[in-house]
């Protein structure tokens, strides 16, 4: 739990049940470097406060308050994960408080006071610190009193700085610390133990009260990372004019040093702990990458290599460098013996984006790690008005993030078998982009992809929403299909080529809701995993099939040659972010060197509720209750609603909302899944899709609940997707979809139940969203043959003329029933274009009525995700209950995570 910092100036110690504001001492915590800190509630937002009082003589000093207020403001611009953030400061009766975000557990001096920290542990503490470091450097503003009671390390090794920065707004000089005056010193000049943990992390400059600046902090962070390591301060002394004299005339004992500790490691002491600051490191974005290249598992540079900086740097350490160059040259002999096969240590990190990026594209994949675990493509947005999603790729050794231009709106990443190219999608086409740069390469439309895969063969895989998977040579070419679809089954999803390329793993939707492999060229899959649901199969090299079950990521060994498991799925990782929707992709990402990526999180469904919206945008909330909602429908006469709900489990279910009675029930029962309602224009039935035979076909059931469900349509190989009944109840209005071909139009009578072609337009990728007039005479539809989604109307039955209703992109139609109207959406507004009919057909201008956060349609086709009332003035709405959290912006990593995963799953005989 989040608790919160205050700093105040009361003139005498806080007795329990003392009110500071709106804060309630509950006890004292201890005494810090500068000040008393006491434990306090604060009732109003139910949290738990500390409230650090600063010294007399400090609280007294007008000037020095002035200054801390100026300083306070600069260090609230502050925000990264790995720093304590300042969110507010407060006065009230002479009372100062500063709010500081800090996080519960033990100090990093806590945890060295049991012993030295393991290397690959101290490493991940170091590089965070490095990282916080880094952001308030490239910001002005310098720690000054960096030491491990300032560093609070939770239980997953999660770093938190404490006091960032409030050294020098206490002392309010800008240039130097005076240890005759600073509040550091002066104020426990009696408290032999916090002077001394203060003085032994001083730089040289600073025990001189010389000027400082960050590279002061640099130092201090070699003392940290020197005394993880050790377990013991890098600089020692009785008193503290000894500890000051130690660290400016004496060296380190190198020696101390675990024999582990690797080479780039020793080199970044010493260059963090060179008393001339001229010579120290310059930059602790430097000593970060250093970290980085450690936890990558990057070659060791060789003792004494030619670089001119280490030869200096060697030199200038003396007889100690001498030795730990021999040490690190036996340690590299001994790394590179033929018979020897050390363990890469497996070690975890996390990737914080950029500040104001957040990941997105998460209803499909969002991370793809390239083969050889060195480079990181991720979906993101970048704050700022109009950012649109678009592909990044971060270099895993130096941080680097960038932008792929090219892949804007692109979403579900993956990289060719040798690195040099990312496919993607975007606009429902399949493309590849080089990693390099250069122009996106199209290779063909994908109706709602649900994942890609690269061949070794020269292959890539793709799977359309409501089909088999498809195949397509990476060159381009025509796509034909890779698998069959079985009976029971409706689809196959995130495909995931073995290493040979001649193997394909993937989700099989509904059947037994498990992971499939089929040879290519074989129309004869092998299931591997059922049920529960477990989708987003990886092979991993350590032997292993990796797929994702309930938020977990499982394993079980796994034969690539006889395509066999053995025994049962494992689970390995908890806690990864999935979907909740059946087969939902779930974020995470195995490279073929063994690293890992996810996004924590775990099964989640969108909790959404419904809600009325005025031709204004003024809101009213309904009575449903909250869960996961979908395509709503009015009835006819405007008394109940039809939607979609999804259930935890994944399956999806047509339920009632019955507005007189403020009920929500079940409509539909037979199957795990029907969606998509519609209701007939007597408002006597309900029409929907449902999985049968492979497919998807359409049925329809009687709204009061009564007797069984009723097939319309015998699509056999295509899926049947329902959209809108002609007003006289008799043709009903639709979509197939039989890839690689692009969904097209049909219209089917019911005095026959045939299916007739309406529109079929080789020009478009999606040709969808049927929209019978109120009249029916006129069919409004949505096209992206112009490469753009647009809103059209022709006439019906007759095909004589067509008309572009929207101008500028659009999606969801819907008429208004007084025939006078179409709406349709462009992002989050909500459009309007007048229509007449007589003497002939005529379109006015676009206007915006509403702009708002509202769900828009996710599975790609245009059906809308809204409905407007009979009246035509109000628009029943679904609106996402958690829509002001933030994204995410956090990558989890785990390098070497396969040798982990051997111990945790062995292979066995």
């Amino acid at each position: 739990m989040a608790a919160y910092w205050a700093i105040i100036s009361p003139q005498m110690p806080l007795a329990s049940g003392t009110h500071v504001g709106p804060y309630e001492i509950t006890g004292a915590i201890g005494a810090g470097g500068m000040g008393e800190v006491y434990r306090a509630h604060d009732p109003k937002l139910g949290r738990d406060v500390a409230i650090k009082v600063l010294p007399e003589a400090f609280a007294g000093d007008a000037a020095r308050m002035a200054r801390f207020q100026r300083e306070a403001k600069v260090l609230a611009s502050l925000d990264h994960p790995n720093i304590a953030t300042i969110h507010g400061l407060e006065e009230s009766g002479g009372t100062r408080a500063l709010v500081m975000q800090l996080v519960e557990g033990p100090t990093l001096a806590d945890r060295i006071k049991q012993g030295p920290i393991p290397v690959d542990e101290a490493v991940r503490i170091a590089r965070q610190i490095a990282d916080a470091l880094e952001y308030a450097h490239e910001r002005g503003i310098v720690h000054r009193d960096l030491k491990p009671a300032n560093i609070k390390v939770a239980a997953d090794d999660t770093v938190k700085i404490l006091d960032f920065g409030l050294a020098k707004a206490l002392e309010g000089d800008p240039s130097s610390i005076d240890i005759s005056t600073s509040p550091t010193i002066s104020r426990m000049a009696t408290q032999q133990g916090v002077l001394l943990g203060t003085a032994a992390y001083m730089s040289p400059e600073q025990a001189k009260a010389k000027p400082v600046d960050r590279r002061a902090d640099i130092w201090a962070f070699g003392c940290v990372l020197y005394e993880m390591l050790t377990g013991k301060q890098t600089f020692t002394g009785e008193t503290v004019t000894d500890t000051l004299a130690s660290l400016i005339k004496e060296e380190p004992d190198w020696k101390a040093l675990p024999a582990a500790t690797p080479m780039r490691v020793r080199v970044l002491l010493q260059r963090c702990l060179q008393k001339d600051p001229k010579q120290r490191l310059r930059d602790i974005g430097d000593a970060r990458i250093s970290m980085d290249e450690v936890l990558s598992g990057a070659p060791e540079p060789a003792a004494g290599g030619s670089q001119p900086a280490n030869r200096r740097l060697w030199l200038a350490t003396g007889f100690g460098g001498l030795l730990l160059g021999a040490a690190g040259a036996a340690l590299a002999v001994w790394v590179l013996k033929p018979s020897s096969a050390p363990v890469k240590p497996v070690t975890r990190f996390t990737i914080t984006l950029p500040q104001g990026q957040r990941l997105a594209g998460l209803d499909w994949r969002a991370v793809a790690l390239s083969p050889d675990g060195s480079e990181l493509a991720y979906v993101a947005t970048t704050q700022g008005g109009g950012a649109q999603q678009q592909i990044y790729l971060r270099r895993m050794d130096t941080g680097e993030d960038r932008p792929i231009a090219g892949t804007e709106g692109g979403y579900s990443p993956f990289f060719s078998p040798d690195g040099r190219w990312i496919g993607f999608f975007a606009n429902g086409e399949l493309k590849k982009i080089a990693v390099s740069g250069g122009v996106a390469q199209g290779l063909g439309g994908s109706s709602l992809p649900r994942g890609g895969s690269w061949g070794s063969q020269g292959t890539i895989a793709f799977a359309p929403v409501l089909s088999v998977i498809m195949q397509v040579p990476d060159a381009g070419g025509t796509a034909r299909p890779l698998t069959r679809l079985m009976t029971g089954e409706t689809g196959h999803y995130w495909p995931e080529f073995l290493p040979d390329g001649k193997r394909v793993l993937f989700f099989s939707l509904t059947g037994h809701a498990g992971i499939d492999v089929q040879p290519v060229g074989s129309d004869e899959p092998r299931s591997l995993i059922q049920g529960p649901i477990s989708t987003m199969p990886t092979y991993a090299t350590s032997g292993h099939l990796i797929y994702a079950q309930g938020g977990n990521l499982m394993a079980v060994p796994f034969d690539p040659d006889r395509l066999d498991v053995r025994g049962e799925g494992v689970p390995v990782v908890q806690g990864v972010a999935q979907s909740a929707s059946g087969g939902g992709p779930a974020q995470y990402s195995v490279s073929a060197s063994g690293s890992l990526v996810y996004l924590p999180g775990g099964i989640s469904g969108l909790q959404s509720k419904l809600v009325w919206v005025s031709r204004n945008g003024k809101e009213e909330p309904l009575g449903a209750p909250v869960t996961d909602y979908y395509q709503p429908r009015l009835s006819p006469d405007g008394r109940r609603v039809a939607i979609d709900v999804t259930e935890k489990a994944g399956a999806v279910q047509v339920e009632l909302y019955d507005f007189s009675r403020d009920t929500l029930s079940r409509l539909t029962f037979e199957g795990t899944t029907n969606q998509y309602p519609t209701w007939t224009p007597d408002g006597k039935r309900i029409t929907f899709m449902s999985p049968t035979q492979g497919v998807q076909e359409v049925f329809w059931q009687l709204a009061n609940g009564g007797g069984g469900r009723e097939q319309l349509t015998s699509g056999k190989t295509t899926s049947v997707v329902p959209f809108s009944w002609s007003p006289d109840g008799q043709t009903l209005a639709g979509i197939t979809v039989a890839p690689p071909n692009a969904p097209h139009i049909f219209v089917m009578r019911l005095s026959d139940r045939k299916m007739q072609p309406f529109l079929q337009n080789q020009a478009a990728t999606f040709e969808d969203a049927p929209q019978f007039s109120p009249d029916g005479h006129w069919m409004a539809y949505a096209s992206d043959e112009t490469g753009r989604r647009e809103i059209y109307v022709q006439p019906y039955p007759d095909q004589g003329g067509k008309w572009q209703i929207s101008t500028d992109g659009g999606n969801e139609p819907q008429w208004n029933r007084n025939g006078r109207e179409i709406f349709y959406r462009d992002g989050d507004k909500m459009m309007a274009v007048d229509i007449t009919t007589q003497p002939g057909f005529a379109a006015g201008k676009p206007h915006e009525l509403f702009e708002g956060n509202y769900l828009k349609n996710s599975s790609g086709y245009a059906r809308p995700n809204y409905d407007v009332s009979p009246d035509g003035q109000r628009f029943l709405m679904i609106k996402a209950i958690d829509e002001g959290q933030a994204a995410p912006a956090h990558i989890n990593v785990v390098l070497n995570w396969t040798e982990e995963l051997k111990r945790l799953v062995p292979m066995g005989k």
